[in-house]
Parts: structure tokens; sequence; C-alpha cells
């Protein structure tokens, strides 16, 4: 296939133009890079479980290993984590150099079709408002990764469509199939690629041939199937994606649908008041314009079939909008739905047509201008570029926090009971229990069956010592969501303190392991439940076993279990060994350092106590029963009498009313050195 060429009196050298978008979308999203973790990024820069190649392998295996089934997505989650740690500058830099370089693919592309203003349509794109989202939000990786592969694999496609008859035909075409590939496995709404070339094709030949333009995309058009099925069910199963704030009968959805198209059109075009959650529709009582606004959808595009006998190009634009649009249209089920039905991130990849669309019609209509015409024209793109670059770096900075942007989310959608939820999660988490608990209650106030606002509020409760109070918070999240898992949790462990409900706390953490069985925090709470049962030690040596083997990495079940096993005859080595993996995987636990002294000098090591216990005090200066037991290892070495002495001092002047140490000093003090 011969695709138009664009001939150009001068045009930069390509690594040039490159270099400036990728230059200035760095400088777009500066104030970004210094964010750290927010909302649901937890879920998607790799745990602790999954840390491991195993973890990589349940990466893939499991569908219940990460919060998507995007296992592309998450093993690049899983080698930058081996990269940077747990650093999010490393994060936030790669998203914006993805975007950058998609940025330059759009350009690219655009001029392998033979578009006017490539250029223009690749820097809109880097630096537009509505990309903001989804380049400053870790958790977007989804986004710009499979965009990278979406555009490379459509480059190949192409590639392969103008190699026909040829010997590199076939190579082309696997290695467009593996991109296609690793899109879908990054993210499933890039399933619209296929649909996407059969467009591209009708605008540039008037029609679709069966042989040439479809049958080479049916095995991608039943990848696409599939992952897309795979998605929904996952949703849906998995992610929550179903009940009350779903039920949307098919009217409801083509009227949501009308609404999408045009409320996402106008943040393309007009890109104001930008937030991360917007205002949830009541499309129970939707009104006549709700019907207008899909009936005008259905009338645009009429009219855009009609032109296309002598201009297809509009109407491939729109439909490539709409079709990329389409699974965030509202005919399927995702679990934003339940706090709002549109979201900048859901129209990252569909923004490009339109985006081409409008650059090529502005290019081509400054190029036919007269000269003074020509230099206006170029001076209002380059003014509104730079609006847009500037609008984006304004919006950029508010990624810095969860506060920062929810609190900007609070300012333009006050009855967002979700955003309400998150700041109070913030000020919960730094130590702000009364502004935690204002919002939570506020969150509730707008939205009474949230059950994690109440499981959250318990928790501030908690950490204020409040049991009654927290107890209460939990109950009233397991009434709205018996199958809460974090609320059984978190009610064992309130329950656990108190002697009289310990029956209780056990029933809770095994309702929470039965609900979520590979749960490590729920089954090392409920090994420390079981041990203060008459008889619990198997048990609970048990629970901590299968804590351990769900999540190696975590510290406190080796702990716990080296402390069970302390007390146990002849498994002193074994208690010795767990202390010392727990010190491994957390270096800064002074109890666990006392500990682990203290089953040195029972087993005769003193020497290997001191170190341990010299390093917790360093660690936990504060932490005065160290310097007793550091006094009882040095009396243990020959000549080292005086620093046990100094040891005791030092305990005395803490627990001066303590008179058998006080008589242990005296001793030493008169024995002499």
């Amino acid at each position: 296939m011969d695709r138009p060429t664009i001939s150009s009196p001068w045009r930069p050298a390509p690594w040039m133009e490159a270099a400036f978008i990728f230059a200035v979308t760095l400088a777009v999203y500066l104030p970004a890079l210094g964010g750290g973790m927010l909302w649901d990024d937890d879920a998607h820069v790799t745990r602790l479980a999954l840390r491991s190649f195993s973890g990589l392998w349940s990466i893939w295996t499991d569908l219940h290993a990460t919060q998507q089934y995007y296992p592309l997505l998450h093993s690049a989650f899983w080698l930058e984590h081996h990269i940077w740690g747990d650093s999010t500058l490393g994060y936030h830099l790669t998203n914006v150099l993805l975007h950058a370089a998609s940025a330059c693919l759009v350009v690219q592309l655009l001029r392998i079709l033979g578009l006017n203003g490539a250029f223009l349509a690749g820097l809109i794109f880097a630096v537009h408002p509505v990309c903001v989202e989804s380049v400053a939000w870790i958790s977007e990786q989804k986004n710009t990764l499979s965009l990278l592969f979406y555009l490379l694999a459509a480059l190949r496609y192409l590639r392969y469509d103008q190699l026909r008859g040829q010997p590199a035909e076939r190579r082309a075409y696997a290695s467009a199939s593996i991109l296609f590939a690793m899109a879908l496995l990054t993210k499933s709404v890039t399933a619209t690629l296929p649909a996407a070339l059969l467009v591209v094709f009708w605008w540039e030949n008037g029609r679709i041939a069966w042989k040439r333009d479809v049958v080479p995309l049916l095995p991608w058009m039943a990848a696409a199937l599939i992952s897309g099925s795979l998605t929904s069910w996952v949703e849906r199963n998995i992610g929550g994606a179903q009940g009350t704030d779903f039920d949307l009968g098919l009217v409801q959805r083509f009227l949501l649908a009308g609404r999408i198209t045009w409320f996402y059109l106008r943040k393309i075009v007009w890109p104001t008041d930008l937030v991360l959650i917007y205002p949830r529709w009541d499309i129970g009582s939707a009104s006549a314009v709700w019907a207008i606004g899909l009936a005008s959808v259905v009338l645009v595009t009429l009219v855009l079939f009609f032109i296309a006998r002598r201009r297809r190009g509009l109407l491939a634009a729109w439909l490539l909008f709409i079709g990329t649009l389409f699974p965030a249209l509202g005919f399927f089920n995702v679990y934003p739905f339940i706090f709002s039905y549109v979201a900048d991130h859901f129209q990252y990849h569909a923004m490009i047509p339109v985006i081409a669309a409008a650059s090529a019609l502005a290019v081509g209509l400054v190029k036919k201008a007269a000269p003074a015409g020509r230099a206006i024209g170029w001076s209002v793109v380059a003014v509104a570029v730079t609006l847009l670059a500037l609008a984006s770096a304004s919006d950029s900075a508010a990624f810095q926090s969860q506060l920062t942007v929810f609190s900007a989310t609070l300012k333009e959608n006050p009855k967002s009971w979700m955003a309400h939820d998150s700041v109070g999660i913030w000020y919960k988490d730094h130590g702000d229990p009364l502004k935690a608990i204002a919002h939570f209650q506020e969150a509730l106030r707008l939205r009474p069956d949230y059950p994690q606002a109440h499981n959250n509020m318990g928790l501030c409760y908690e950490g204020e010592g409040d049991m009654n109070s927290a107890i209460s918070e939990f109950r009233a999240a397991l009434r709205l969501k018996k199958d809460l898992v974090e609320a059984h949790n978190n009610l064992g462990s309130a329950l656990v303190a108190d002697p009289d409900h310990l029956d209780e706390a056990v029933a809770e953490f095994r309702e929470a392991v039965r609900l979520q069985p590979d749960f490590a925090g729920a089954h090392d709470n409920l090994g420390s439940a079981l041990l203060r049962q008459p008889g619990g030690m198997v048990a609970a040596v048990a629970e901590y076993r299968r804590a351990i083997a769900i999540d190696p990495a975590f510290a406190d079940p080796h702990a716990h279990l080296g402390y069970a096993l302390s007390t146990l005859p002849d498994r002193a080595e074994e208690a010795i060994g767990e202390y010392r993996a727990a010190v491994h995987l957390n270096p800064s636990d002074a109890q666990v350092r006392n500990n682990l002294g203290l089953a040195l000098i029972a087993q005769g090591r003193p020497l290997e106590a001191v170190e341990e216990l010299n390093e917790a005090l360093r660690i936990a200066p504060g932490f005065v029963e160290i310097h007793l037991n550091l006094a009882i290892a040095l009396l243990s070495i020959p000549g080292r009498r005086n620093e046990a002495a100094q040891q005791l001092e030092a305990y005395l002047q803490v627990r001066p009313a303590n008179e058998m140490t006080q008589q242990i000093l005296e001793q030493i003090q008169a024995s002499g050195p």
C-alpha cells in the first residue's frame, strides 16, 4: 500500500523533534516527579509477597495476585522495584518517559499515514492536561506502557501491510502480533486496535477488503475478545464491580454512553476543571437532555457518513475516538463506577485521533493562509500549546501526595465521599486522627452504606486507645459488608487484648483467613491469639508457619514464631533462627533484637547476645529493659563486670525502686573490678 507523503521545505531531524518532545514533557511533569504514593499505588507497586521469582510466577498464574490481571504491567513494576526499590522518583520518571515516547510514536504514525500536523499532534498529546492523571499517577503506568505497545503494534502492522508479498512480510506480522499481545497483557483497553486498523484501511482505500484487511486481523480479534472477556470477569468477580451500584438497564447504558462521549470530547477541546474524581451522575433521574446527548452522537455520526462521500477523514477520526473509548462508555462494569462514571485516564488512548484531526485541520488552514495569516496562525498555535503545557504543569503539582490530590478534588467536587475517605486515610497515616475521623464521618454522611469508612474510623479510634469506639466501628463495617476481610482482622485485633473476648477474637481472625486464605497478617494475628489460649501452642506455631509460607518476607511471624519456640524445651536453636530471620527482614526492630539477645543468653552465648542488645539499645535508647539484659549478658563474660555495673546504673536511673537490681549492683561494686 502506497501511503502519501507530505513535502516540506525544511523539517527538523527526527531526533531533534524527539528531543524537543522529551524535554518539554519532562519540564511539564517536573512538579510531579517528587510525588509520593497515593490511593491504590500500593496495589500496583510490587508488594513484599510478590518480589521474589516465585512472586513473579504468581503474577502470571494467579488471578488474585494483583489488583487486576495485567501480568506484563505487574512484571514491569516487579522489575522496577528491583531497580530502585520503594523510591517513587523512578516510577514517576518512567511514566513521564513512556508518555514522551508515545508522543514521538504518534508523530511517526501520523507521518506514515500522510497527515498534516503530525508533530503538532504529538506535541499537544505530550502536554495536554487530560493526560496528567495517566502520567503523574504511578498506578496509571498501565496506560503509559500499554499505549507504547499499542502504537508500536500499529506501526509494525502498517509496515507489514506495506511488505505484502515480500520476504519480510511474515516477520513484520509476527512482531506486530507480539507487540499487540504485550499491549493486551498490559491493559485490555488496547483490544480496540484491530478495529482501529480497519478504520484506517477504510479511510485510506474507501472500502475494507475481506481477504486483505480482515482475515489477517482475525487472530488479533480473537485475542482481543479473550482479553476483554477475562478483564470483565475479573472486574466483576474479583474487583467487586457488581451489585446495586452497577445495576443499569440497557437503555440507561446507552444514555450514559452518549453523555460520556460528549463529556470526554469537551475535556479534550476545553480541558478545564479537571479532577481525579468527577461527580457521579444520577442515571435514575436521567432527563431528556441525556436522550438529546445520545441522539446528537447518532446525528453527528450520520452527518459525517454523508460527508465521507467526499472526505473520509472526519468520520475516521470520530469512529476511532468512539471505538477506542468504547470499553469506557458504560457498557462494561468497572469498579470506579461506584464513585464516578468518568475519569480522565479512561480516555488516554482515545484522545489521540481527536488531537490528530484537530492538528491536521489547524495546520492545513494555516498553510493555506496568506503570509500574514500564517504568522498569526502559527502564533495562535504556539500560544495554545503553551497554555496547555502550563495547565498540565499546574495540574501535575497536585499529585504530590494523597492529601494534595484529593484536597484538590474536594475543591471541585465537595460531595465526593471517596475523596473524603482518602483524605481521612492520609490524616490517619500521618498521626492526625481527629481530622481523619472528621473526613470519615463526612464520607459516611454522603454515603452511609460505605463500610470502609467505618473500618478506617475504627483504626483511628484504636490508635487513640478508644477500643470501645473502635470495636463499634468495625462491627458497623461488618454489618454493611459481612465479608470485609480487613474489618474481621481489625476487629480481632481490637478484641484480643481483653481476655474475656479472646475466643471472639480468634473467631474473627479465623473468618478473615477463611475469606482470604493468603492473608499473611491475619494468620499471624490468629497465631498470637491462639498462643494466649490454654493448649493453643501447636495451633499457634502452625499459623505462624502458614503466614511465613504465604509471605516469607513478612518479619512479624518470624519474630512471633521465635518467641513461641523459645518457650518450648529443646527448641531454642530454632527460636534463634526465627529471630535472626526477623532481624534480617526488619533490622530496626529493637524488641526482636532484645528477644534474640535473651535467647542467646539462655543458650550460653553472651558475646552474641551483647552484640544484639547493643544494637537494640542504639535503635531504641529509651528501651530501659535492654540495660538490664545487657548487664546479665556482660556478667557472664570475664572482665566485663564494670560494663555490667554501668548498665545496671542506667537501668536504675529509670527504675530506682527495683531493689533486687540495686542489690546486684552493690554486690558488683563491693567485689571490685
